[in-house]
């Protein structure tokens, strides 16, 4: 499945400090109809996400009844961008 969006990257600061963009409704939706299947545990889905020319492995988190993108520290400085950037992702799932 490759999923196609854009959105703007927020800051958790959580007990670590993470940056996310968070998935819109329909492809959350949409993840949600192959979670069952591909999960590995506690709801994470295990994905590629591209920004730009910069391809990184990671999972997405589910959160308030859809899924978060991780925006890890490589794809930041990679593609130079940072909090409150819109940014246009490609997220590849194994479905």
């Amino acid at each position: 499945m490759r999923l196609r969006f854009s959105g703007a990257i927020w800051f958790w600061r959580g007990p670590a400090p993470f940056h996310f963009v968070t998935v819109p409704p329909e492809e959350s939706a949409m993840i949600g109809e192959v979670a069952s299947v591909v999960t590995y545990g506690w709801g994470m889905i295990p994905a590629s996400v591209t920004i730009g020319r910069t391809t990184v492995a990671t999972a997405l988190w589910p959160k308030d009844g859809g899924y978060i993108v991780p925006i890890k520290k490589l794809l930041q400085d990679r593609e130079s961008v940072t909090i409150d950037d819109v940014v246009d992702l490609t997220l590849d799932i194994d479905a």
